[in-house]
């Protein structure tokens, strides 16, 4: 990931996927690119090829935001990537590399454990901040201390309850892109994109794509080991004040058969918390385990309390 240059390694990318074909070019004899090259985009967009070469080499970084908008009209980007264009050019003032701690609200822990769905928070590394009881039952990769981003991708039992794996995987690295605009030079997700980049040929091919954005609502289609097929409407949610953090919320069409697996998984749920809470209140008692006499003392082995 080009921390220096992100704004120059977007355009690459984003230019490598537009065809000459596709707007209204011909694209004649052998190209040593996959999409438009420099000269060609420069022209579409309406500026010099040796500014748009600037803007590659990272020699100008802050054009206006009106040859941005002439960029983004020639790339054919949507309103998220072209927000992201934006966001890559405006200047930023240096922030401390200490990594900034995540706190989750306490009226959204407070929240997420009321409800009666799965839910869970995830901060700007997508990085597992809370979750209910509900939500650690439906994927062992929702409990906090795990990273979303690192699971579906380098955790076979991840893509194995995804049954849509590839779209999911498609939608998170939007997610992770958008993020990436807000401070390119952030250290952390540097690290994490190049470590996902050398494990995984998936994340790579996606993360060259350089799509932007992550919808608020979709649906997502699941193999429960316990409880079986779910078809699961995900609805997300942005956390004000919350610097990145997001609410996921995922929930069921009512009276359908992924409703009653959903019960049924959340009957599992409270009953195996009960229990984990009754284990805790008697070690906390010291309640006598029963123990097993040795032999060697003079009698045979028994159980005593």
């Amino acid at each position: 990931m080009d921390t220096t240059n992100a704004l120059g390694a977007y355009l690459r990318a984003r230019r490598d996927l537009v065809r000459p074909e596709d707007v209204g070019l011909i694209a004649g004899g052998r190209r040593r690119v996959p999409g438009l090259r420099r000269e060609e985009l420069a022209m579409l967009a309406g500026i010099s090829s040796d500014y748009y070469l600037r803007l590659e080499q990272g020699r100008d970084q802050h054009p206006s935001a009106q040859i941005l908008d002439a960029l983004a009209k020639a790339l054919r980007l949507d309103a998220a990537a072209t927000a992201h264009l934006h966001r890559l050019a405006q200047p930023r003032a240096r922030r401390s590399p200490r990594a900034r701690a995540e706190r989750v609200p306490t009226g959204i822990a407070q929240l997420i454990d009321q409800l009666p769905m799965p839910a869970y928070v995830y901060g700007r590394y997508m990085d597992v901040l809370a979750a209910n009881a509900l939500a650690r039952a439906l994927s062992p990769n929702f409990r906090p201390g795990r990273n979303v981003l690192r699971q579906v991708f380098l955790d076979p039992g991840d893509r194995e309850l995804h049954l849509d794996w590839e779209r999911a995987t498609a939608g998170v690295v939007g997610g992770l892109r958008a993020a990436a605009g807000a401070d390119p030079e952030d250290p952390r997700l540097a690290a994490l994109v190049g470590e996902l980049s050398i494990r995984s040929d998936r994340f790579r091919t996606l993360w060259a794509r350089a799509d932007v954005g992550h919808r608020r609502d979709g649906t997502s289609h699941m193999l429960h080991p316990m409880v079986g097929e779910l078809l699961l409407r995900r609805e997300k949610l942005d956390i004000p004040g919350a610097d990145g953090q997001q609410l996921i919320v995922y929930h069921a069409e009512p009276g359908s058969d992924s409703a009653q697996a959903l019960a049924l998984l959340g009957s599992i749920a409270a009953t195996e918390e009960r229990e984990a809470a009754a284990a805790d209140e008697d070690v906390v008692r010291g309640t006598p385990q029963a123990t097993i006499s040795d032999p060697r003392d003079g009698g045979p082995a028994e159980l005593t309390p």
